[in-house]
């Protein structure tokens, strides 16, 4: 079986709510809140068994969220949200001002997710943000001050609170989706080429993390995780007109799962982070027959099972953070509410 070993860790003086591996390096960033209220940019670098700071900046709102998703690998730039519906895009090597800057939502950018850079997914970069004023955006930092896109809701519609979003199903030019999360439950699924809500559902508990297995390819499978320490893994390859998705749940643990991080180099297996400072390592298995057909003859989608490979508890306080190397298989940096950043080795991922 796969272990989950503890290779360094760092205590931080600050709140830490994100953590990124910069790709193509040893390097990685934290995110986070200053005591006084002010955001925290922190660069270190693993040498041996520890974490060197190399630089850290201050900024005037505290940073929630980050991504690489929508840079170059030359340029390696990054985006984030912060507590004032900031986005910004910083160059690491100059961070003083950041290369792109929009206010892009009213309240908190809960979470932010980028797709079309770094080699990964076909099209435009682009960068998504939802945010506590309910609206979810999408940005091409190639267009200044306005979204390409903005799924907010209708007249008469209350506001729920976003919490999160992904990118997926870009595989060529036109197709892309993006899902969002919201607090009530609310799943939805936009379609970016069509724009239009191309399907929606309810987990009825708080969604905290929603990934698709990969974005660049045709619609896969997307987990969801909720605060009642249950998840979803939906098989999307096939879309029932009434019925939807088929999907597998799993009450992986008592409390909140914060975040699923599906492990780059194997879209099947992926990791939970959890309210008890534990992390939970899972692989999907696919059922012999992903679809069959209807007393109607539509075709609907068969879910498949999930297997628990490894679970660690490692702190005492939520881990709320969770990010794999995009390079060494097995390498991932997780950050929790403990205000300790951690990179831990994976063994054995591909022995299972």
């Amino acid at each position: 079986r796969p272990q989950v070993v503890a290779h360094a860790q760092q205590s931080l003086n600050y709140t830490l709510f994100d953590c990124k591996w910069v790709p193509r390096s040893a390097r990685l960033l934290c995110l986070g809140s200053a005591a006084r209220g002010t955001g925290v940019l922190q660069l270190y670098e693993l040498r041996g068994g520890r974490l060197e700071l190399l630089r850290e900046i201050e900024k005037p709102k505290p940073i929630k969220c980050g991504t690489f998703g929508a840079t170059s690998l030359q340029q390696r730039y990054l985006a984030t949200g912060d507590f004032g519906g900031n986005l910004n895009i910083w160059n690491l090597e100059a961070p003083e001002t950041p290369v792109y800057s929009v206010k892009g939502h009213k309240e908190i950018i809960n979470s932010i997710d980028g797709v079309g850079g770094l080699g990964i997914g076909e099209g435009a970069p682009e960068i998504v943000t939802g945010s506590r004023d309910g609206t979810v955006k999408v940005w091409d930092p190639r267009q200044k001050d306005i979204p390409v896109a903005n799924m907010e809701p209708a007249e008469g519609e209350s506001k729920r609170d976003c919490w999160t979003v992904a990118f997926g199903n870009a595989y060529n030019q036109e197709e892309r989706v993006v899902c969002a999360g919201y607090d009530n439950g609310d799943i939805k699924l936009f379609d970016l080429k069509t724009m239009s809500l191309r399907w929606e559902t309810s987990i009825k508990n708080g969604v905290c993390s929603v990934e698709f297995d990969r974005k660049d390819v045709n619609m896969n499978k997307l987990v969801t995780t909720s605060l009642e320490g249950k998840f979803h893994v939906f098989d999307m390859r096939t879309q029932h007109p009434t019925k939807g998705f088929a999907s597998v749940s799993e009450k992986a643990q008592k409390s909140t799962i914060w975040q699923v991080r599906h492990l780059p180099q194997n879209r099947d297996i992926f990791m939970t982070s959890g309210g008890a400072g534990s992390l939970h390592l899972w692989k999907y298995e696919y059922p012999a027959q992903r679809s069959r057909k209807d007393s109607a003859g539509a075709e609907m989608g068969v879910a498949g099972s999930v297997s628990l490979l490894q679970n660690v508890t490692l702190s005492t306080q939520p881990i709320s953070s969770l990010d794999w190397s995009p390079d060494k298989k097995g390498l991932c940096v997780c950050g929790a509410f403990d205000q300790t950043v951690r990179v831990l080795i994976v063994t054995k991922l591909n022995k299972v």
